[in-house]
């Protein structure tokens, strides 16, 4: 079992069977939904027999069944919601990723794995961090792959001032309140730097009451101060079930409103017919000819299309392949995969985005270019 990373992504998505079939499932075991581990059981048993079934009697039975048996001799579900497994025997490829997140169930048998699902996941639950602060409080989460993966606390005690002495007194008591609070604000920001150094998160969120909210973010280090992202209406005293609920779903609004921007930028530049192309057919060409920046795709999006064997040229249409004219391509049931794995290969950024209508409107695919 392995830890989702690009790394494992990148790595997978290297891997050529060659002449033999790779296997890719990807099973829903979220206990929510599935308390009974036979309840998911059933669904992988239907998902064996379609790839059985697609095979015209020349099913990879052997990595069938590895899957099968590594799936109906437990799972530990503490933390598992989604599994993708990836095998390939002959090869020597036998991948497991148990993930935090929930997954689309679906089966794959292709020449390379099929690793969309797990950009997916990966590209929409960055890592984040959250600093709650009141003036005596404070507490810094960081959440990777919508779960909650470390936390620290500081409390700093404020003089209080309780007798009824004179105004001076008062005026100096209220004046070291406020330098202490001050001094724990400073603190709760430093903390959030040595969390942020250690765990190196993509983006943070800042709760605190109105009138210390903008002191908080003043004191934050800068490159804290660049990766703020939004503000949470939750008290410091929180549960962590209620923070992580609303620490999430702030989050997700976030990770929206960049796949817009990103959208946005690449109606931009398809209209203008500088630096970016929409559409199956010109973004496969702009991969092949190695001109994609960012490859950006509606999250589910798949399309039949072809591949040639000798090149690995990739085509929306075929069986001729433009390269290697001696060459017959050979039908691939989803080219948009292969395109994804391509990018990949050529260190592009890929981004899968989920339910935004002007990408729909670009053909579902689109690619920033580097020239």
């Amino acid at each position: 079992m392995v830890a989702l990373s690009q790394d494992v992504i990148r790595s997978l998505a290297s891997f050529k069977g060659g002449d033999d079939p790779v296997v890719s499932v990807y099973l829903d075991v979220d206990g929510r939904r599935f308390v009974r581990p036979r309840d998911y059981e059933l669904h992988l048993e239907a998902l064996l027999r379609r790839a059985t079934d697609g095979a015209n009697g020349h099913a990879p039975l052997e990595d069938l069944r590895r899957i099968e048996s590594h799936v109906k001799g437990g799972l530990d579900r503490h933390r598992t919601r989604g599994v993708a497994m990836f095998s390939c025997a002959p090869g020597g490829l036998w991948s497991v990723v148990e993930l935090p997140v929930a997954v689309r169930n679906q089966v794959v048998v292709n020449a390379t794995p099929h690793i969309r699902q797990l950009e997916a996941v990966l590209d929409n639950n960055e890592r984040f961090g959250v600093l709650l602060a009141d003036r005596q409080r404070a507490r810094m989460f960081v959440f990777e792959l919508g779960e909650l993966v470390d936390k620290s606390e500081l409390f700093d005690v404020l003089p209080r001032h309780e007798d009824d002495r004179g105004d001076w007194d008062k005026d100096h008591v209220r004046d070291h309140t406020a330098d202490a609070a001050l001094h724990h604000l400073k603190r709760a920001a430093e903390v959030a730097f040595s969390v942020f150094q250690e765990q190196d998160f993509d983006h943070l969120i800042v709760g605190a009451p109105d009138d210390i909210a903008n002191e908080v973010e003043r004191l934050l280090h800068s490159y804290l101060r660049d990766r703020l992202a939004a503000r949470i209406n939750v008290p410091v005293n929180a549960t962590d079930a209620a923070i992580c609920e609303a620490a999430l779903a702030v989050e997700a609004k976030v990770e929206r409103e960049k796949e817009a921007r990103l959208v946005q930028r690449l109606r931009d530049s398809v209209g203008s017919g500088n630096g970016g192309v929409a559409g199956l057919a010109p973004v496969l060409a702009a991969v092949v000819e190695r001109r994609v920046d960012t490859l950006v795709v509606s999250d589910g999006y798949e399309s039949p299309g072809w591949r040639c064997h000798t090149c690995g040229h990739i085509a929306a249409m075929g069986p001729s392949c433009p390269v290697c004219p001696s060459s017959t391509m050979h039908k691939v049931d989803d080219v948009v995969e292969e395109a994804v794995e391509e990018a990949l290969g050529q260190s592009c950024r890929v981004e899968v985005v989920v339910g935004n209508a002007d990408l729909d409107v670009l053909g579902r695919i689109g690619a920033l270019l580097r020239f």
